[in-house]
């Protein structure tokens, strides 16, 4: 991405004063001026499709629950900029079952929007999405491995071949992907899936990234329920799918180990997570 790109999207869309915020393997994101707005600009990486997705799920989310999408194209997108506290500082403080009511309140927000007319080929499916783990499996089976990747790719395509509620999901709320703003509590930064809204839990209860908490199982049983209770699902789906995406995370981070410093620990993370739930999944 160059200056001119830059350039070019300050003078098209009116915009000023272009802070960058951070720098991401999808996008560089700006903090500019619109008129008397402050508003986040987007410039997406070349042939970037994950955050194409993200912005159909905006479209679709139309402010409620969410930022705002307030203009995009093929290389840029225009969001609504929740200033304000990340969810998180709330369970610094202690307040960690607030936050996951938090949290369960949103997803109910974003999971009313109707369904209708929904463009099913602008997101991914869920059994697409979970490829890489169902490739893990396979690859272990191949090798005569019966691993928890094996076990964990079982229970998804059950869960998938039956699924429930299915809708719009966002696909990644967790405590860093909401903010405080004038409009209260919003998320942002989708990946624009769809299938089943149970798995919109899943990965609230991975984070945050405070072992003492989320490797707690008493903890991570509770705020599962609480969780169920407030959306009104089955609580074994809830463990069942948090499950299955802790070892899918998990193997999408395998190929970078030795590549990346972190790759190893967020693998331990996940399985972590999933070994805690694994006695809990019911048949």
């Amino acid at each position: 991405m160059d200056k001119k790109e830059l350039d070019y999207y300050l003078t098209e869309w009116n915009l000023a004063n272009p802070q960058l915020l951070t720098q991401t393997p999808t996008s560089h994101i700006y903090i500019v001026a619109h008129g008397s707005e402050t508003v986040i600009l987007k410039l997406l990486a070349d042939s970037e499709t994950e955050e194409q997705r993200g912005a159909a799920a905006l479209r679709h989310f139309d402010g409620l629950g969410a930022v705002r999408l307030l203009r995009y194209d093929e290389s840029a997108q225009l969001i609504e900029y929740a200033a304000g506290d990340e969810l998180v500082t709330l369970v610094k403080r202690g307040e960690d079952e607030k936050a996951t009511l938090i949290i369960a309140q949103l997803i109910k927000k974003l999971h009313s929007v109707p369904q209708e007319d929904v463009r099913l080929g602008d997101l991914l499916g869920l059994d697409r999405w979970f490829e890489k783990l169902f490739n893990k499996a396979e690859a272990d089976k191949q090798a005569g491995i019966e691993s928890i990747y094996v076990r964990s790719a079982s229970l998804a395509k059950q869960l998938l071949a039956a699924p429930r509620d299915m809708r719009v999901l966002h696909g990644y709320i967790h405590h860093y992907n909401i903010r405080q703003s004038s409009r209260g509590w919003i998320a942002f930064d989708p990946k624009g899936l769809f299938g089943e809204r149970t798995y919109d839990c899943a990965n609230t209860l991975c984070n945050p990234v405070m072992p003492e908490l989320v490797h707690n199982e008493t903890r991570l049983l509770t705020n599962a329920a609480i969780l169920a209770e407030t959306l009104e699902i089955d609580l074994s789906r809830v463990l069942a799918f948090t499950y299955a995406y802790a070892c899918l995370n998990a193997s999408q981070w395998l190929p970078r180990i030795g590549m990346d410093d972190i790759a190893d620990d967020i693998i331990q993370w996940h399985l972590k997570i999933a070994q805690i739930i694994e006695p809990h999944i019911k048949e």
